[in-house]
């Protein structure tokens, strides 16, 4: 196609200017007077040059890029064109389809009215009495159903108030219980050995009072809960003790709790559980800590534990860290391997999970205490571990999720050393407990000191398992709860607690025998745990964590230095007998020797 004149007359005009220019730039070069000038002309010619190279490169990038904007243009175009011909077709069948309505109707208003539609009126007359006949019916059953519902409420409200009476009846069954078997043994104390066939017949008593027996209340066929031998967790509801006494105030005990859960299950426990289960999402604030320190409900537990594990593992969580763990134990042994397999049949002996042969709590609680051996090897294995464990097991019942609430208690909330060889931060938090009891219950302590009580010897594995061998389950449970949320602050308000709640107990003991055989068992006495609670959260405070760090800091520093004492008497102890000679005589077996 050739182009146009008036195109042509252009072009013609551009070559034109284009010769002037360079016309003008030939008279300008020979007309300079030096070599200088004439480079300065050529260098400004290569420089206008390259500006043009660049422009029509740009110019041919602006070029590619309109080329593809024009084909995807097209390429819209067609696809428009393509729906514009599709709405065509439709909007030509519908017109067709509307054609073709507009003529049947037509034809049927043409037409007079045939049997099939006096048929159809008759039908719709039919369906209109069916219809009033059915608003009759309706309506009398809707006064059926009406009166049904209240004798159905009036039912359920009093179905409510038998099972309360009743288990406000069995509560008190457990109370009169409970005191006829208080009565027996203050009787049996009271006679003593030498009181003939009165002694022997409260020694029948008592053994009758001892047989477990599981009651069931046949009033109105409801039946109640009777005591377990086992809690929900698989503990012992009352020990089996060697002691005939011991028996007797664990059972006494054991009715008591039963008989306060059976009269706060309605007044305090169902708003709590409202409360938990109303609360989806959970996260750090002042209600949730409140709700911990109350405790969870059991069916609550599981999942609050563990995002209570998550939050504190947050930054060493791995997903696949405890599988991989395992499969490092199957290609090496670790050395706490031994001592974990003799620590395994020890664990927790009242309880069922644990002593059932046919259990798969062992094994479970094995691997997750070689799993934690291996990550954390600088403490390993230590005695006291398989129980932190087996608590988180009972509660969580998956290995991983156990796993990880033992790293969270080791290696989040207690001190670095508490599981150290040397126990540095277990002896630190003792002489601390020390002071606070000081300060808090000066009464008893100054009457501990004039006995000299060693409260170590029973407050020392308190610390260091979470009074997992001391508390019964319902009360130890709730410990936790606050515990795996605000720390070891939990633990001293609650050994503060519990021996402000036996005060009077221990101060009306004028004997440190008898103080040390009381405090043996003392905390499974324990059956209030609102009132236990209460002591711990209110009548402890103020109680800050500041406080606590600096007397932390202040103990270790003593501590250490009598630590670096000790180790000085050592050494000087063995450079004397190195000096002296062997002082073993022949034949003398070392106990290391002895023990092998």
């Amino acid at each position: 196609m050739s182009p146009a004149p008036q195109d042509l007359v252009k072009i013609l005009h551009k070559a034109l200017e284009a010769a002037q220019q360079e016309k003008r730039a030939s008279s300008a070069y020979l007309a300079a007077a030096e070599d200088r000038d004439r480079l300065e002309l050529v260098r400004h010619k290569v420089r206008q040059i390259a500006d043009l190279g660049r422009r029509v490169e740009a110019l041919e990038q602006e070029r590619e890029s309109l080329v593809q904007a024009a084909n995807l243009q097209q390429q819209e175009l067609q696809e428009l064109q393509q729906h514009v011909q599709l709405l065509m077709d439709k909007n030509q069948a519908k017109q067709q389809v509307i054609c073709k309505l507009s003529e049947k109707v037509t034809q049927d208003f043409m037409q007079p009215p045939g049997r099939d539609f006096l048929s159809q009126q008759e039908k719709i007359e039919h369906l209109k009495d069916d219809m009033e006949a059915y608003k009759t019916q309706n309506r009398f059953l809707n006064s059926e159903i009406h009166q049904v519902t209240k004798i159905w409420r009036k039912v359920a409200e009093k179905e409510k108030t038998l099972l309360m009476k009743c288990a406000y009846l069995q509560a008190r069954n457990c109370q009169v219980e409970s005191k006829y078997l208080a009565g027996l043994r203050r009787l049996q104390e009271a006679m003593g050995p030498g009181a003939g066939e009165c002694s022997e017949l409260l020694r029948q008593l008592v053994q009758e009072a001892l047989q477990w027996e599981a009651g069931e209340a046949a009033a109105d066929s409801v039946q109640l809960s009777p005591i377990s031998e086992y809690d929900e967790y698989g503990f012992l509801t009352v020990p089996d003790y060697d002691m005939a006494d011991l028996k007797l105030l664990a059972k006494i005990q054991a009715l008591e709790v039963h008989s306060r859960n059976l009269l706060d299950q309605e007044a305090g426990e169902r708003p709590l559980r409202e409360r938990w289960t109303a609360l989806e999402e959970l996260s750090p604030s002042a209600e949730l800590k409140q709700l911990l320190r109350a405790g969870v409900p059991p069916e609550q537990r599981p999942r609050v534990w563990r995002w209570l594990v998550r939050h504190r593992v947050q930054r060493l969580y791995s997903p696949d860290r405890y599988q991989e763990l395992l499969a490092r134990g199957l290609t090496c042994e670790h050395p706490a391997a031994r001592q974990i397999e003799l620590d395994l049949h020890r664990t927790f002996p009242n309880n069922k999970h644990f002593t059932c042969p046919t259990s798969t709590f062992p094994d479970k609680l094995r691997r997750v205490l070689l799993a934690f051996s291996w990550q954390n090897p600088t403490i390993g294995y230590c005695q006291g571990l398989n129980r932190l464990a087996a608590i988180s097991l009972l509660v969580l019942d998956e290995e991983e999720s156990a796993f990880w609430c033992l790293v969270a208690i080791v290696e989040t909330i207690l001190p670095a050393d508490y599981y150290s060889k040397t126990l540095t931060a277990s002896q630190v938090d003792q002489r601390v407990l020390l002071d606070l009891l000081e300060e808090k219950l000066p009464r008893l302590m100054a009457h501990l000191g004039q006995h000299r009580v060693d409260l170590s010897v029973v407050t020392f594995n308190w610390f260091l398992v979470v009074f997992a061998d001391s508390l019964i389950s319902s009360i130890l449970l709730r410990v936790w709860d606050a515990f795996l949320y605000e720390g070891t602050k939990v633990v001293f308000r609650y050994a503060l607690a519990i021996f402000k709640y036996n005060e009077e107990a221990i101060l009306r003991l004028q004997d440190s025998l008898e103080i040390y055989q009381y405090m043996r068992f003392f905390t499974k006495t324990i059956g209030d745990t609102r009132k236990l609670t209460s002591i711990a959260f209110s009548d402890m405070n103020p109680f800050s964590m500041k406080q606590l760090r600096q007397l932390r800091a202040v103990h270790r520093e003593r501590l250490e230095a009598e630590l670096r004492e000790l180790e000085r008497f050592k050494a000087e102890y063995l450079e004397t007998r190195v000096c002296q000679g062997p002082a073993v005589p022949e034949g003398c077996a070392s106990e290391d020797e002895g023990e092998a």
